[in-house]
């Protein structure tokens, strides 16, 4: 069976939201290394709409030695989203709505890691159904201020640390699961 794994780019404050404004000063070989090593177990990719919809226009036109463009464009990819997809669809893309149950069904017959990453919504969605099984957080030291951050009006979800590291440019790598009930 499958886990679902959260990748995130989050600011020292929370904020996900806009990485690309706060994020590059801090990417260097070795979280180059760290998101390579994330990559080599993920098998497919699960998104929210919104960001699906960012990625289907920009991703299939990359080139292939464009870095991300041939994982991304070669995996099996799965949109959680209610509303039909229009016009041309990116490859390897399968709608599963959002029901739970789809995405329980998703998990248990891929093997590997499900891989998601750039929505706070699809990742307080996925734990509240239970769903998320890791959250993959390389922690900037950076406040950003403003912006969308992971959790924000959400109920208390305890975590059980998996692993940490500390990147040399100060970013943190840590690794959660939800902890088991108490």
């Amino acid at each position: 069976m499958a886990r679902i794994v959260s990748n995130f780019f989050i600011a020292f404050d929370g904020v996900v939201e806009a990485p690309h404004e706060w994020h590059f000063p801090y990417f260097d070989d070795e979280m180059g290394r760290v998101v390579g090593e994330g990559m080599q177990t993920t098998s497919a990719f699960l998104l929210g709409r919104r960001l699906y919809d960012e990625w289907s226009e920009y991703w299939p036109a990359q080139a292939a030695d464009v870095p991300f463009s041939s994982f991304i464009n070669g995996l099996p990819k799965y949109v959680l989203t209610h509303r039909p997809i229009e016009g041309s669809v990116w490859n390897n893309t399968t709608v599963v709505g959002d029901d739970p149950d789809q995405v329980r069904a998703l998990k248990e017959r891929h093997d590997g890691d499900i891989g998601m990453s750039g929505c706070a919504t699809t990742v307080r969605w996925l734990l509240a159904h239970g769903l998320l099984d890791e959250f993959n957080l390389l922690v900037h030291p950076i406040a950003v201020g403003k912006g969308q951050r992971l959790f924000e009006d959400t109920p208390t979800v305890p975590l059980e640390l998996i692993s940490s590291a500390t990147l040399p440019s100060g970013v943190l790598h840590l690794r959660y699961a939800p902890a088991a009930p108490a």
